[in-house]
């Protein structure tokens, strides 16, 4: 008697990064894959949930391949979106006479450290100005300069987000009155009611020194071919937009620019000026049991509604991918793909921003920020890119010591709210 054995039915297996996709659109057909495939096995795992009290070992399992699968095609979607964002600096309108001059200046000061010329544009460019060349070293050319500007928005999320302001002084002051400026009614030719004096306080935004030294060899310097200011950009930008992505959001304001969580936290049913609102889960390190989502309304509802229609969730990778696998009372999910390449994905209606240096779900941290950033925050460039030239510390390497004077702190403090998980 021959015995029979029966076949276990094939299982599904949880999509992979399959191979680094080589533009944005192939890169999010594979992230919309995983992310059907990750709601699939999500509904399983809620369905058995309510079936036997408690999820499939497998089917748990099988949902965590598929979360990290849909963080790893997000991060290379975002990686090609990058560069798809960053044009060459060769491809620019024809220059005017001095910007030539300062290029070519610029030029023989970085190949072979002849800086005659330049010094000699920069005392012109300077005549008069009692801070001319305290900073030390020479300012790259102004198309160089903004390059970075708009690199470091594509890759800094808070300066993507806020309010920037270019100044020439080392700080910026800004008066504001903490209870609102008077304003009221009055007919075209009615006698105009003499109002209160408003009492003003002032905000100061010091800027700070964010320094990177790319180093380069001699043979590179001597290769006409190679665009010098393209490659000074390229090594400059993710390490001055890493820092100060860092400090905006928790610097604690010594040599650096203040983060938004370095600033006082109270209950928001307590808030008053100078410091950030921010709603409990209820639950140390993790959501409430019940209503799990209800934090992130009072979150949203916290904001007044002209910011509110601003608003926008902030958070790290980890974070968003527990939200990702909540539903409200119908069974939507809450957490939305992005639309298209390139766009962010949303929560509850609202445009979720990616901050890795948001920290993690822990007791007590405030792991997400939910706010009109563009209102609340406030980022200070001091004008100009400054690069000294060092042929001697790192022989046979030459060093470029390159820096860029960066302020920041909350201009707005109703205009940014967070979640603690804690209890109170």
């Amino acid at each position: 008697m021959t015995e029979q054995m029966t076949k276990p039915a094939p299982m599904t297996v949880a999509p992979q990064v399959k191979a680094v996709p080589d533009t944005v659109t192939a890169a999010f057909d594979e992230f919309m894959e995983a992310f059907e495939a990750f709601r699939e096995t999500n509904d399983q795992r809620l369905a058995d949930i309510e079936r036997k009290m408690g999820a499939d070992v497998v089917t748990r399992d099988k949902l965590d391949r598929i979360d990290r699968a849909l963080d790893d095609n997000r991060r290379i979607m975002d990686d090609l979106a990058l560069k798809k964002a960053r044009p060459a600096l060769g491809k620019k309108a024809a220059l005017s006479q001095d910007a030539e001059e300062h290029k070519a200046a610029f030029e023989a000061y970085i190949r072979r450290g002849e800086e005659g010329a330049l010094r000699d544009l920069e005392a012109k460019a300077f005549a008069g100005s009692t801070g001319a060349g305290t900073d030390g070293g020479f300012l790259l050319p102004n198309e160089t300069d903004g390059e970075i500007g708009r690199r470091m928005t594509a890759i800094s999320p808070i300066r993507a987000l806020a309010t920037v302001r270019q100044v020439s002084a080392a700080v910026l002051k800004k008066p504001f009155a903490a209870g609102g400026l008077a304003t009221g009614w009055v007919s075209e030719t009615a006698a105009r009611p003499e109002t209160a004096t408003p009492k003003l306080s002032e905000l100061t935004f010091p800027t700070m020194e964010l320094y990177a030294m790319p180093a380069a060899t001699q043979g590179l310097l001597d290769d006409a071919a190679v665009d010098i200011e393209a490659w000074i950009a390229s090594e400059v930008d993710i390490a001055f937009a890493e820092q100060e992505a860092a400090a905006f959001i928790a610097g604690d304001g010594v040599n650096k620019p203040k983060g938004f969580l370095s600033y006082a936290a109270v209950a928001n049913d307590g808030w008053n000026w100078g410091n950030i609102g921010y709603v409990a889960t209820g639950v140390s390190a993790g959501f409430a049991s019940a209503g799990p989502m209800d934090v992130l309304l009072d979150a949203v509802y916290a904001l007044k509604a002209g910011h509110r229609q601003n608003g926008t969730f902030l958070m790290n990778r980890k974070t968003q991918g527990a939200l990702r696998r909540f539903k409200d009372t119908s069974g939507a999910y809450l957490w939305h793909p992005p639309a298209a390449a390139g766009q962010p994905a949303s929560l509850m209606g609202f445009p979720v921003t990616e901050a890795e240096d948001m920290p993690n779900v822990a007791a007590n941290s405030f792991a997400i920020a939910f706010g009109d950033f563009r209102a609340g925050y406030l980022v200070v460039d001091r004008t100009g890119v400054r690069i000294l030239r060092d042929p001697y510390s790192a022989k046979p390497y030459v060093l470029f010591y390159t820096t860029k004077r960066v302020g920041g702190g909350v201009q707005n403090f109703e205009a940014i709210k967070l979640v603690k998980f804690g209890v109170n």
